[in-house]
């Protein structure tokens, strides 16, 4: 009776589906369909997403003409993570996280397609813009816990060091393409990239279907504030944990470069749309770069040096980046910003990862979404404010050396970080 329970109900059946038999270390990732399909959702999702970042920017500062603007698309993207994010990660942690997938490239579908829709009209809207903007940015709450839950149970334990680096391959592979595709249709006009976004988020739902059940929630506890506060309590007892998230905020509240490109690549460097994409994509190629070298050569020891010396890297590069007038000399500014940041978020993913039980991966997961969210979407609104201030050459310097300084103080704050030798076989507080 219990096989047929089983087989009727498998998000119940509490196994892994990619736990099966024993694996050698040296198989392919690949090969494994679970970890192929969450691949393919991953690349496809991420891809329109990043293609959203270029479009939106550039369509909302040919409407507007306004520095302010573009910072607003960030602000507009904030409200969801700061109302729905603890709940998330209850959500996560309490349903099947493959439906919740289904339901969040539904949605992420529904409202590209609507942007195509505002972009199509002889006047386009722009609160209609930030209203399916803000429906996007609540998908993107659901989903950035749900993945990163998935990606444990979907990948041998023999090989999750490098399941977990192609996962965030798959992310920059992604942030790679998907500016500069989003830049080069932009030709083609707003509401032809715009519905290119929707087709790729109609793939990542078909493939959601594909995809294998995942372990079900080992209990169903009743959904409490206790409970949705749970993923912070683990956190504050965890001091590698607590200070890599934290550093990562603060790396992506002084990251507010990207906010900026779309007045670099007219007004600074005078590339256009298109090379407003190749200038977004240009920190995903150094990413992926340096995210290839470790999905061969994992960081196996001083995890925590690592981590701060990516971090340094990403500050010093942000500050040749905001002085360069130079196309040549920002895109290598910008490919060391990526390979920099990327060290670091591969030790930092690898610490979560490891150290969270499956039972608080979504609460967990939904913590670090909150910080780097919400961080992010409010850099970009203070770059923009500070761009209209003063000039965007000052704003992205300034947040570079402000990371500099971060980085600086947070091995003191934070000495168990600095301590961290494998990141790969850390513990759960």
């Amino acid at each position: 009776m219990a096989d047929i329970a089983e087989a009727q109900h498998p998000e119940e059946s509490g196994t892994p589906p990619a736990a099966s038999p024993p694996t050698d270390p040296s198989t392919p990732l690949l090969r494994y369909r679970p970890f192929r399909l969450l691949f393919i959702t991953r690349v496809a999702s991420t891809t329109a997403t990043q293609m959203l970042a270029v479009i939106v920017g550039w369509h909302v500062y040919e409407l507007t003409d306004s520095p302010f603007h573009l910072g607003m698309i960030g602000l507009v993207q904030i409200l969801p993570p700061l109302l729905l994010l603890l709940a998330a990660g209850q959500i996560v942690d309490h349903f099947n996280r493959r439906t919740i997938l289904r339901y969040c490239y539904a949605l992420a579908f529904c409202s590209s397609f609507g942007l195509a829709l505002v972009a199509a009209l002889p006047m386009p809207s722009v609160p209609a813009i930030y209203a399916l903007l803000v429906a996007h940015a609540t998908m993107r709450v659901f989903e950035l816990p749900v993945m990163q839950s998935l990606v444990p149970v979907m990948v041998p334990r023999a090989i999750l060091s490098r399941g977990i680096a192609a996962h965030v391959l798959a992310r920059q592979l992604s942030v790679l393409i998907g500016p500069s595709l989003g830049g080069l249709l932009y030709t083609f006009g707003a509401a032809f990239d715009y519905g290119v976004c929707a087709a790729l988020f109609l793939v990542a739902w078909v493939a959601s279907f594909l995809m294998p059940a995942p372990p079900g929630p080992h209990e169903r506890n009743k959904v409490t504030w206790d409970t949705m506060l749970a993923g912070f309590r683990f956190i504050s007892r965890s001091q590698p944990l607590l200070g890599a998230i934290s550093l990562d905020a603060m790396s992506a509240l002084f990251g507010g470069a990207a906010a900026l490109l779309p007045i670099y690549a007219r007004d600074i460097l005078d590339v256009g749309a298109w090379g407003a994409g190749v200038l977004r994509s240009a920190p995903a190629l150094g990413a992926l770069i340096t995210v290839a070298v470790l999905a061969r050569t994992p960081v196996r020891r001083s995890g925590g040096l690592y981590l701060f010396a990516g971090f340094a890297v990403f500050g010093a590069a942000t500050i040749l980046f905001g002085c360069s007038s130079n196309l040549l000399l920002s895109i290598a500014a910008l490919m060391l910003m990526g390979g920099g940041e990327m060290v670091s978020t591969v030790v930092r993913q690898t610490l979560i990862m490891v150290g969270t039980p499956d039972g608080m991966r979504g609460r967990v997961g939904a913590v670090d979404a909150l910080f780097y969210g919400t961080s992010s979407q409010l850099g970009a609104f203070a770059a923009g404010t500070m761009a209209a201030a003063i000039s965007a050459v000052a704003a992205v310097v300034i947040s570079g050396g402000a990371m500099l300084a971060a980085v600086a103080l947070w091995p003191w704050l934070f000495p168990g970080l600095r301590r961290v030798d494998r990141p790969d076989e850390v513990r759960p507080p």
